[in-house]
């Protein structure tokens, strides 16, 4: 712990230390251009340019890609913005002490002066026009255009480039990392052409402020060694040009190794790998060209006048390579043949596995019909955000996590339907109306529009399908339209609830238990096996489930079956005791309003239900046994009843007796699916109840 505290401590006191640090460089730099500084602070920065014009070429050879030095732009302004000051500071060097002789500004151009002027300032003058000419003419201009051109070509590309993407994770090709991976790349290649664009006027400006400041310090050196310092005319011209050539040649070479990188950067385009890799690997590419240029150094080496050393040793290097590529081509080509024989072998492979993988079934899919596809991905992100909802809102609601939903398109559904599938087999289909809203009406007043009268897929309720076009008008007189969407969702989300026992699965009840504390993991050892196995276990909380009764309260559940686990075998009479024990959960997500509206058996059919149940000697119920014609005598009565009451808008249960609930349920539940049925026992203590009257 106190490892970490101090990890974390130093980590930001370090990057917080760097950061002051790169700020401090900045405001010196540009204390340069007012302050002045000594000569061997000048020789100290004009060092430190001339590694830092280095280090950046070498970057820029060895990336694999450009946007790996995606930095670069704001190294430039940084390395450009140091020449300039240190340019600054060298020309008051040399106007202020140019009399003293050729260090006056420092070693460094003294040493310059020497080497390449080799004391003629002359030689210098010529040297430094052909570098500027170089770096101006040739090497920033052509740089300049790439750039720009690169830059208007990403630009102009990034729609299709975006939607490719999209096409991709609508396919199913990528997920939804690599989609935003791919997006993010795609944002950082527009900005860093952009900004490459604009970094090549950093380096064409400081061509040409060079060539000003040169011209500066040569006029201004002479007039003040004439002036000031009483020098005749030609030793002051000779001192100052001089010293303005070795600054202008000290500053250009860096100059020149910073276009050079940056035209090698843009010149790179979508070449990847290290720019010596890509270049040789691909004029290595074509043994013939070597043959062809070996012939030709040969025939140089041997025509009159030339020297035989160098055009032949030229010769012969590339000869050796024109014979040594073929092979080494070969050798990547069996490598390669080696590669894709492993990948088809592979593929082949997965292919004998797909077979076994297609023989699985989807836990939950949702197969679209093709035209409703097509229009279900423009709002793709929409679609997969409100399915993840409704996911999370299951998990809180009933307590472990349905499983993903997989969506998929047929041409065996209608193009404008949907099939809603569990493990495989269709539980629910319907079709929608592309461009058109649905307006649920129930038994109130139906919308004065045209339209088309229809169920509603989750309830079967009554609606209207009207176009999208009358949405306002809908608005005005009080009714809320229902777009495509939220109709496949609430429907998707109306099947899962019914069908929430299948998508228990074993695997979900041991994680839900790896979950639980350590208390009640010993509890599980104390029970299981010994009192009920793990699959009887889950079978009590898939029948849980069956009613919509949720098992968030996991543990209190599991205190449940402990308590009656030794005294009941039978899943069925387990539950009914886990159903008491949770009376306050159960009552609690069924109230309406504050209070418990409750329906209940009349007293025909109490007496009827508990004649119905055979016991055995020890007076457990073994069997139900009611005449069928009362079965639809009882269905009748209660469709009436229960359809009155829903029809008046209230949610309620039905109350039966503890015995009998099971049963109750058995016969109501096909009649209405969702309607629950609790018994005098699972009524918490201190909950208001609201009678609603009696199937009688």
């Amino acid at each position: 712990m106190v490892d970490i505290a101090l990890r974390t401590s130093v980590g930001p006191k370090r990057q917080s230390a760097r950061d002051v640090g790169f700020a401090a460089g900045i405001i010196a730099i540009l204390s340069i251009f007012f302050l002045p500084i000594p000569a061997f602070m000048i020789d100290i920065g004009l060092a430190f340019s001339i590694a830092l014009s280095v280090l950046i070429l070498m970057v820029a050879l060895w990336i694999e890609r450009p946007l790996d030095f995606s930095a670069f732009p704001t190294v430039l302004l940084v390395a450009t913005l140091l020449r300039l000051a240190l340019n600054i500071a060298t020309t008051r060097s040399i106007l202020s002490n140019g009399s003293e002789g050729v260090t006056a500004a420092g070693y460094i151009i003294g040493g310059f002066s020497k080497l390449v002027m080799s004391g003629d300032f002359v030689i210098g003058l010529i040297v430094f026009a052909i570098l500027m000419t170089v770096n101006f003419v040739v090497i920033t201009k052509g740089a300049t255009r790439i750039a720009e051109v690169g830059a208007r070509f990403t630009l102009d590309a990034i729609p299709g480039k975006q939607m490719a993407i999209d096409a991709d994770l609508s396919a199913g090709l990528i997920d939804d990392k690599e989609a935003q991976r791919r997006r993010r790349e795609l944002e950082e290649e527009s900005s860093f052409f952009g900004s490459m664009d604009g970094a090549s006027k950093f380096v064409r400006g400081d061509a040409i402020a060079g060539l000003i400041i040169l011209a500066v310090n040569i006029f201004g050196g002479i007039v003040i060694g004439a002036t000031r310092h009483n020098m005749p005319l030609q030793q002051a011209a000779d001192v100052y040009v001089k010293l303005s050539v070795g600054d202008g040649l000290v500053s250009q070479i860096p100059a020149l190794i910073i276009s050079l990188s940056a035209a090698l950067l843009v010149s790179k385009g979508g070449t990847r790998g290290a720019t010596e890799a890509a270049v040789l690997n691909q004029l290595v590419k074509y043994p013939r060209a070597l043959s062809v240029a070996a012939l030709l150094m040969f025939g140089m080496a041997v025509a009159p006048g030339l020297p035989f050393f160098p055009f032949a040793v030229l010769g012969s290097v590339l000869g050796f390579i024109a014979y040594e590529a073929p092979k080494r081509i070969a050798r990547e080509r069996q490598a390669e043949e080696a590669r894709h024989a492993a990948a088809e072998q592979a593929a082949q492979q997965e292919v004998s596995e797909s077979v076994k993988e297609s023989m699985r079934s989807a836990e939950i899919e949702l197969c679209l019909g093709k035209q409703l596809a097509t229009r279900l991905l423009v709002s793709h992100n929409e679609l997969a955000a409100r399915v993840a909802k409704m996911r999370r809102k299951f998990a809180k609601q009933y307590g472990f996590v349905v499983p993903e939903i997989k969506l998929s398109d047929s041409l065996s559904v209608p193009t404008k339907g949907y099939q809603i599938k569990i493990h495989g087999t269709v539980v629910a289909a319907h079709e929608l109306r592309i461009g058109d809203l649905l307006v649920i009406v129930g038994d109130g007043r139906r919308p004065d529009l045209p339209g088309d009268d229809v169920r509603e897929p989750a309830f079967g309720m009554k609606a209207v399908w009207i176009s999208q076009t009358f949405a306002n008008e809908l608005k005005r007189e009080g009714f809320n339209p229902v777009d495509n969407i939220s109709v496949l969702l609430t429907h998707l989300s109306e099947v899962i609830r019914n069908n929430l026992s299948q998508l228990l699965s074993y695997k979900d009840m041991r994680s839900l238990l790896e979950r639980l504390g350590p208390e009640y993991k010993r509890l599980i050892d104390d029970i299981c096996p010994s009192q009920i196995s793990y699959s009887g276990l889950q079978a009590v909380l898939k029948l849980l489930l069956a009613e919509r009764v949720s098992i968030r309260n996991l543990h209190l559940i599991l205190e449940a079956i402990a308590e009656i686990a030794p005294h009941a075998r039978r899943a069925e009479q387990v539950v009914e005791h886990v159903r008491m024990r949770i009376a306050q959960q159960i009552c609690g997500d069924l109230m309406d309003g504050g209070s418990l509206k409750v329906l209940r058996l009349g007293n025909r059919w109490d007496l009827a239900f508990h004649q119905s149940l055979k016991r055995d000697s020890k007076g457990e119920v073994i069997e139900f046994d009611l005449d069928p014609a009362m079965v639809e005598d009882f269905g009748r009565n209660a469709s009436a009843v229960i359809r009155e009451r829903m029809d008046q808008g209230h949610q309620f249960v039905l109350v039966a007796t503890p015995e009998a609930r099971p049963y109750v349920r058995m016969v109501v539940e096909r009649l209405f699916a969702t309607l629950p049925v609790l018994s005098h026992l699972e009524i918490a203590r201190g909950v208001e109840i609201k009678s609603l009257g009696s199937i009688s």
